[in-house]
């Protein structure tokens, strides 16, 4: 069972340069403790051709609702997180090589993937198997996957 209260968030777009990352989707999922019942959802999104993300209209996703499996994708989603390693030290490396992060936060387990910013450019003491790459994937494909559901 996920826990009661958690944060996650996923950018698409961390491998900057002498620049920073420019994002092409940010997506946020909050279940407090307050409404334990619904997952909060934030997205900002590029589209095609433009250089702005622009935000969608946030929306209350009933977590247990039958219509969906939001709780059990929430569920594998954690589970997951709980298995596969992050680069080491931080920030140095996009070892999952999907120019994507996901961060959770939750009283039981806080988990953090990024990438190098700026000139700070190093090599990951951390190198995740094929399935751990798999595994993240599909990590990526379940928040994604969550932020399309609808009530």
């Amino acid at each position: 069972m996920p826990p009661q209260q958690f944060l996650v968030r996923l950018q698409d777009g961390i491998n900057g340069g002498f620049l920073n990352a420019a994002p092409n989707a940010i997506h946020q999922l909050t279940r407090s403790s307050d409404t334990p019942g619904n997952l909060f959802i934030e997205s900002t999104v590029r589209p095609e051709g433009d250089q702005d993300l622009k935000s969608h209209p946030p929306k209350d996703l009933p977590i247990g609702d039958s219509s969906h499996e939001s709780n059990a994708l929430v569920e594998e989603l954690h589970s997951i997180l709980k298995t596969i390693p992050t680069e080491k030290p931080p920030g140095s490396e996009d070892i999952y090589e999907l120019n994507t992060s996901i961060m959770w936060m939750s009283d039981d387990l806080e988990w953090v993937n990024t990438a190098p910013q700026g000139c700070m450019w190093g090599e990951s003491e951390v190198k995740p198997t094929e399935e751990q790459k798999a595994k993240f994937k599909r990590a990526v494909d379940i928040v994604n996957e969550l932020t399309k559901l609808e009530k």
